[in-house]
């Protein structure tokens, strides 16, 4: 393990500071401070009741947002030690990437995204910059968290850049154009979106396709999807089950889920270290922007585990994501989020107090009901849903 800190890490000491000038705690560096707003964010809590596969009713022990965010934090503090980078900003990032998902997983996401078709589509990486620049609304000085710029660097380009050299949208947005929430963004330019972001931001972005491939595996499992066995013949959860079984010739069922889940990571984890430690070796990066200013993320699965990873979520879109539960209950969770918005359109007056809306422009009023509508919680979509047409299509 690499105890020095990395000479092109992403360090308090070089980062450009905030939007919004402020003194930062003695006892807490900047990323520090990031990451202590973030997890005091009433975004963040709220992550405790969206779902991403199965609604929060199914069952206590499937993974939501705020147990996946753990995850991923937990995996990239250790990629980020492992090659001596900023742990504080890499955990920060980890925990703020999912802020801008919906109730309802990709379900509602593609709902949401469908309603504002005409008003420029929904994004949940956008969304996660509108939260912490606008959305909430905590500190007297400013809306917003007034994050880091390598913090809000990270949220917008942990996928890579935006825009290329030239000024073209990268293929990602080529069809529909940078997101509307980061092109409204006043300092949208200034977060230089032809660059990768810093190592930090690629580990935490990493961490996040580990965990979740683990725990959908897991939580697959859990609702008997399909069956840990099934898995035997797929090229990175093989090995790791066979292991297990060689090792624990009788073990019981949960503790062979268990095991196999966590060679599964084990195996992810040491493949990204090692590929990583090739790039490092290979451009022998000297400072953060080096790494910005590399044609491809220096972070990143070897080729061949790149190629596992497709295998894999083959078999899980198959037999997990298209599965008749799954897709019975996305169904029905894509129309709460249609009929939601529609209603509010049609009727603002319906919308809570605060979220006094009637006299916007169309483009304005839509974009507010979608914050609104994308700020829910599971239970809470189905509640407003429920009291505005006496009916719970989850339940009946």
């Amino acid at each position: 393990m690499n105890n020095k800190q990395a000479i092109f890490s992403q360090t308090p000491e070089n980062s450009k500071g905030r939007f919004s000038g402020e003194n930062d705690s003695y006892l807490r560096s900047c990323y520090q401070h990031d990451r202590d707003r973030i997890v005091h964010s009433s975004a963040f809590r709220r992550l405790k009741h969206k779902t991403q596969v199965f609604v929060y009713h199914e069952g206590d022990h499937f993974r939501t947002r705020l147990t996946h965010s753990l995850e991923v934090a937990q995996v990239a503090r250790t990629i980020a030690r492992y090659f001596g980078l900023d742990e504080d900003l890499t955990e920060t990032l980890a925990l703020a990437h999912d802020l801008g998902h919906t109730p309802f997983g990709h379900a509602g996401e593609e709902a949401l995204d469908a309603c504002m078709k005409k008003w420029g589509g929904f994004d949940h990486n956008a969304q996660a910059l509108r939260i912490v620049t606008r959305l909430e609304k905590s500190y007297a000085a400013f809306d917003g968290l007034n994050l880091t710029w390598e913090t809000l660097e990270g949220l917008v380009k942990h996928n890579g850049p935006l825009i290329n050299a030239d000024g073209s949208m990268t293929a990602r947005y080529k069809k529909r154009g940078i997101p509307v929430a980061i092109k409204e963004f006043a300092h949208a330019n200034d977060l230089e979106l032809s660059t990768f972001a810093s190592a930090e931001a690629q580990v935490a972005a990493i961490s996040d396709d580990i965990a979740y491939n683990a725990h959908d595996i897991d939580d697959g499992l859990r609702a008997k999807l399909f069956d840990v066995i099934d898995l035997g013949d797929d090229p990175l959860v093989g090995p790791a089950l066979a292991k297990t079984l060689n090792d624990w010739p009788n073990l019981e069922h949960s503790r062979l889920v268990h095991e196999t889940v966590r060679g599964l990571i084990t195996a992810m984890v040491n493949d990204v270290i090692s590929h990583t430690q090739e790039q490092i070796d290979k451009h022998n990066p000297q400072s953060p922007d080096d790494i910005r200013h590399l044609d491809h993320c220096i972070v990143d699965f070897s080729p061949q585990m790149h190629n596992k990873n497709k295998t894999l979520q083959s078999f899980l879109s198959k037999r997990m994501y298209k599965h008749d539960k799954v897709s019975e209950i996305m169904l029905k969770a894509r129309r709460v989020i249609s009929d939601l918005f529609e209603t509010y359109m049609n009727d603002p007056d319906r919308l809570p107090e605060n979220w006094n809306i009637a006299n916007l422009p169309p483009d304005r009023k839509a974009r507010q009901i979608c914050d609104y509508i994308a700020g829910m919680t599971d239970r809470y979509a189905l509640d407003r849903h429920k009291e505005l047409f006496d009916l719970d299509p989850l339940f009946r």
